[in-house]
């Protein structure tokens, strides 16, 4: 079901301002061009953190455009959602019912409260101090209604307080119900990939991390994947986690994220050396989804947790730096470094984050579409945009430095620009060249430079770079002539 092909990912707003804009750019700039698929991110009636607090999934929010646009979407490329099968929003009708009637509400099972792990609703410590967190703390007060009772609830994420995404419990019917709704309605709009965003945290156990708790993790996926399966859908789980916890998920079968490659890529330009990039895509699994930039940052901690040196890791968060980046940081300290190396992702848009250099960006690109895996491109990199300073100034959000929504017009400017047209040139190379389904190989080489090819029967595509003098070519078969032909970077 998934393809071997390059996909796009994208805000439901940002190519246009809503989905039938998004559909008419796609058509008239990129025809065809990502048949792999594309990622809309959370397009849902939401009421924070750009859609990942949803109120439901059954809707479609008014402002993007209806179920039907979805569908005509879907009817010309894959289409991926996500479900935060972990959160709903504060503002939902399961949650204001709960807010409303306590215990007594209907939904009351669905969410979190402190009692169901501390009897007393008084957290101890020690278990607190184990927990990974993602704010300050892992709970909001909401006040109840009809007691007036102050309820202390379980909520992961969230930049609020109280939280507006309200962790689920997934040991609940309740829970399990309103899954199997949301992805019947993703099977009747031509959904064929769900990204189950945050699916790390989702299991809560005392004296834990609370998050990717081993067994219990994979019985929840192996329900949610037979689930989706009935579905003709695919499952594909983001987790920030040691690569490791990665692996084990791939070895399970699942596809998981290449969080490692993003910043592998970076580490290999600043320090001119190649040796950690070929040892890694050497031994790395292949049913991975590669990237490079996303609506959050290029991941650090703990997605490298024992794959970089510190040194080489504070050069490019000091390269990232001097080319307009900002962080999102490591709260736990149980989770910092030693010496308090604290970087969790480094924020900004990739083209910027190599200082704006066309040939360094479409080299990083060829490194990613030679990775083997399905390739997906961001929309802001797929138009090469630099950072969206004004953005972060005005919204006070850091990860806004790439979000920034293009007009139609925009659109038509930026697709001009050389580095875009070529960067459209190397997805198309990447969907329809054949050796690409063929076997990958890291062929030895010093440390200056790097080769990798791809090999199918007759064909062949084979990526060189040179590290010193920051120049790349890719020699290939030519389909028509069965000559060799190059394409320069």
């Amino acid at each position: 079901m998934v393809k071997n092909q390059v996909q796009l990912i994208t805000y439901p707003d940002s190519l246009g301002g809503d989905l039938k804009n998004l559909d008419r750019i796609l058509n008239k700039y990129f025809q065809g061009l990502f048949s792999g698929g594309i990622h809309i991110l959370p397009p849902f009636p939401s009421s924070g953190d750009r859609g990942f607090a949803p109120l439901t999934y059954l809707e479609i929010e008014p402002a993007f455009g209806t179920w039907d646009d979805m569908k005509q979407i879907g009817e010309k490329q894959a289409l991926l959602l996500d479900l935060m099968i972990n959160h709903i929003s504060a503002r939902s009708t399961y949650f204001l019912d709960f807010l409303k009637f306590g215990k007594d509400s209907k939904f009351a099972d669905l969410f979190i409260p402190v009692e169901k792990f501390w009897p007393d609703g008084k957290p101890l410590k020690e278990d607190l101090d184990k927990i990974f967190l993602r704010r300050e703390t892992p709970f909001s007060d909401f006040k109840i209604e009809q007691t007036g009772a102050i309820q202390k609830i379980w909520t992961t994420f969230g930049k609020t307080n109280p939280s507006e995404q309200i962790d689920m419990d997934l040991n609940s019917p309740i829970a399990l119900d309103l899954l199997k709704q949301f992805m019947s309605k993703f099977s009747e709009n031509n959904v064929q990939i769900v990204r189950l965003d945050a699916v790390g945290y989702v299991i809560k156990k005392r004296g834990t991390s609370c998050f990717f708790i081993e067994p219990e993790i994979y019985k929840v996926l192996e329900w949610i994947r037979q689930l989706a399966a009935s579905y003709n859908i695919e499952i594909l789980p983001e987790i920030h986690a040691d690569y490791k916890t990665q692996f084990k998920l791939a070895n399970e079968g699942y596809w998981i994220y290449d969080f490692i490659l993003p910043y592998t890529i970076l580490e290999t330009f600043t320090t001119r050396s190649s040796k950690n990039l070929k040892e890694y895509l050497a031994q790395r699994p292949h049913n991975q989804f590669t990237m490079l930039d996303c609506h959050d940052g290029v991941p650090i901690k703990p997605d490298l947790d024992g794959l970089y040196q510190r040194k080489d890791a504070q050069h490019v968060v000091d390269r990232c730096t001097d080319n307009g980046a900002n962080f999102s940081r490591i709260l736990s300290q149980a989770d910092k470094d030693p010496d308090g190396f604290d970087v969790h992702q480094i924020r900004g848009t990739y083209y910027s984050l190599l200082g704006g250099d066309d040939s360094a960006y479409l080299i990083a690109r060829a490194i990613q579409f030679f990775a083997p895996g399905i390739p997906q491109v961001y929309y802001v990199g797929l138009l090469a945009g630099k950072n969206d300073v004004d953005a972060v100034k005005s919204t006070g959000e850091g990860r806004e430095i790439n979000r920034h929504n293009y007009s139609e017009e925009e659109v038509g400017q930026e697709v001009q620009r050389t580095v875009v047209k070529r960067l459209i040139e190397l997805i198309q190379f990447r969907n329809t060249h054949p050796a690409f389904n063929g076997i990958f190989q890291v062929v030895d080489s010093d440390n200056t430079g790097l080769i990798l090819t791809w090999h199918n029967q007759g064909d062949f595509a084979t990526l060189t770079i040179d590290l010193t003098k920051m120049t790349g070519e890719i020699l290939f078969n030519d389909l028509e002539t069965n000559k060799s032909s190059f394409f320069p970077l």
